[in-house]
């Protein structure tokens, strides 16, 4: 939380909308399985919100319908940071961008090979964390520069 204040980056916390507002984070995100988004909103308010919608135009419609800050799809690619349950495609990603505003996180074995057709595409943010923190090639700052 100091790091990303010292940086003005936001900081948000996964699945614990509790720890979210004891630790006034910037907001949380919530996986499916977590509490729902309403319960969430009135724990913590007009902080950010952002829900995992696998590959599913239908979440991503109840999503927005709940008013979340953002949507994140994915996996759009093999990861080894999280076993894969749910493939995204363009595809989805075109269709999903076409019925709403809020914003899109794209998430799932993202690195500098694949990530600018995610861009392309209109996916506003990239979720990357294998490529930067495991990188057997790279350092983290290293791995972050190419993807400038």
């Amino acid at each position: 939380m100091k790091i990303c204040k010292k940086f003005n980056v936001k900081f948000l916390i996964n699945d614990d909308v509790f720890i979210a507002k004891k630790l006034n984070a910037d907001g949380c995100h919530l996986g499916q399985k977590d509490m729902n988004i309403t319960k969430a909103r009135k724990l913590i308010g007009k902080k950010i919100i952002g829900v995992t919608c696998h590959n599913s135009v239908k979440l991503s419609k109840i999503a927005v319908k709940n008013k979340a800050d953002y949507i994140a799809l994915g996996a759009f690619n093999n990861s080894k940071t999280k076993k894969i349950k749910y493939r995204a495609s363009i595809n989805l990603l075109r269709k999903v961008k076409k019925i709403t505003k809020t914003p899109v996180v794209a998430i799932g074995g993202i690195n500098s090979s694949n990530y600018k057709n995610l861009l392309l595409n209109k996916a506003n943010f990239l979720a990357i964390s294998g490529y930067i923190w495991n990188n057997n090639k790279l350092k983290p700052i290293e791995a972050i520069k190419i993807l400038k």
